[in-house]
C-alpha cells in the first residue's frame, strides 16, 4: 500500500521544518526540499506553489501546535507555578534545533516577504492569547496589575535582541537566549524555589 496524498504532504513539512530550523529559509532550496523527502519537484508542486507558501503554512501549523498545547496547560487545574513551569517546557520544546539563521530568516528577512508574514500571524496570536492572560488574572493566576499590552508589546521586540550579535555570543545556542529570556519575563530577577 503507497503513501496517501496527506502523507507526502506530512513528509514535505517535515523535511522543510527540520532544513528551515537547522539553516534557515534563503539558504533552503525547493531541489533540498525534495531530496530530503524522497519526491519530485512535481510532487511537491502539487502541494505548495512556492517554498514561501511552504514557510507559510509550516508556520501556522507549528503556531497553531504550540497554541493548542499552550490552551490545555491553562485549563488544567494547576497552581500558578506549575503551569509557567510547563510553558517554559512547552517553550524550551518549540526552540529546540532552532538556528540563528531561522530566526533571521523567519523574524527578520525582508527580501521574502515572510518576516511580514510571520509578524502579521504573531501579532493575530498574541491578541487571542492576551484575551487567554486576561481570564488567567481574573482567575488568579497571573498578577492582576499586570499590564499586557505593554507584556506583548516588550515580547515582540525581543526579536530584534535575538538577532543581536553581541547578545548571541553570550550563549551558546539560539535556545539558551530564547529561553533565558522567557524566565526573565516570567520570573524577573529574583530567585525560584
Amino acid at each position: 500500500m503507497g503513501e496517501t496524498t496527506s502523507d507526502k504532504r506530512q513528509i514535505i513539512l517535515n523535511s522543510a521544518r527540520e532544513l528551515f530550523w537547522k539553516h534557515g529559509f534563503r539558504r533552503i532550496s525547493v531541489e533540498e526540499i525534495c531530496s530530503r523527502s524522497g519526491i519530485s519537484k512535481m510532487t511537491f508542486y502539487r502541494y505548495f506553489p512556492n517554498k514561501i507558501e511552504l514557510a507559510k503554512t509550516l508556520f501556522n501549523i507549528v503556531v497553531q501546535e504550540a497554541y493548542d498545547k499552550f490552551r490545555i496547560i491553562m485549563n488544567e487545574d494547576t497552581p500558578a507555578e506549575v503551569k509557567i513551569q510547563k510553558i517554559l517546557i512547552l517553550k524550551f520544546d518549540g526552540t529546540i534545533d532552532i538556528s540563528q539563521e531561522f530566526l533571521t530568516d523567519f523574524y527578520s528577512g525582508k527580501e521574502s516577504g515572510l518576516s511580514d508574514y510571520v509578524l502579521e500571524r504573531t501579532n493575530a496570536m498574541w491578541q487571542i492569547i492576551i484575551g487567554d492572560f486576561r481570564i488567567a488574572q481574573q482567575k488568579g493566576i497571573f498578577r492582576d496589575d499586570l499590564n499586557l499590552e505593554f507584556f506583548f508589546g516588550l515580547t515582540q521586540m525581543f526579536t530584534q535582541v535575538f538577532n543581536n550579535q553581541k547578545f548571541l555570543k553570550m550563549f551558546t545556542s539560539p535556545q539558551e537566549m530564547i529561553m533565558e529570556t522567557a524566565k526573565l519575563l516570567l520570573y524577573g530577577i529574583s530567585p525560584r524555589k
